[in-house]
C-alpha cells in the first residue's frame, strides 16, 4: 500500500500571478494529487491565498514540492517586487515530527519543526 504524508500549506500572491500560478499547475499532472489546489472562487482584497491540502503517497512529496518551488519563482508584477510567500506543512507516516517548507524570496527551505508533530497525530 505505501506510507503517506499530509502536506497543506499555502501561498500568498498577487492576484494578477493567477493565470501563471494555475499554468504552473496544470503543466504537473497528477491523476490523484492535483485535485489538492484550491483557488477562492472570486477576488476579494489584494492577496489571492492559494492553497493546497492532501495526503498524498510519500514517494510524491518531491512531486509537489518541485510545483512550489516553481510557483515562489514567479516573477513579481507590481513595483513592490513581492515573491511569493507562504508554509506548507508536512506530516509521513512512520516519521517523527513535521516538516515546514518556508516560502520566500523566489526559494523553498525546509525546516524541521518537531513542535507541531501533533498534526500528524
Amino acid at each position: 500500500m505505501g506510507m503517506y504524508a499530509s502536506v497543506r500549506g499555502w501561498l500568498e500572491i498577487d492576484w494578477e500571478q493567477r493565470d501563471e500560478a494555475e499554468r504552473i499547475i496544470t503543466s504537473h499532472p497528477h491523476d490523484l494529487y492535483a485535485g489538492g489546489w484550491a483557488f477562492p472562487r472570486a477576488p476579494f482584497n489584494w492577496t489571492l491565498y492559494l492553497f493546497y491540502g492532501g495526503d498524498i503517497r510519500q514517494g510524491e512529496v518531491s512531486w509537489l514540492y518541485g510545483i512550489v518551488e516553481e510557483l515562489a519563482r514567479m516573477t513579481p508584477v507590481d513595483e513592490d517586487l513581492d515573491w511569493p510567500r507562504g508554509l506548507f506543512m508536512v506530516t509521513a507516516e512512520g516519521r517523527e515530527g513535521a516538516e515546514t517548507w518556508q516560502v520566500r524570496e523566489a526559494a523553498v527551505t525546509r525546516v524541521p519543526a518537531a513542535g507541531l508533530s501533533w498534526l500528524g497525530e
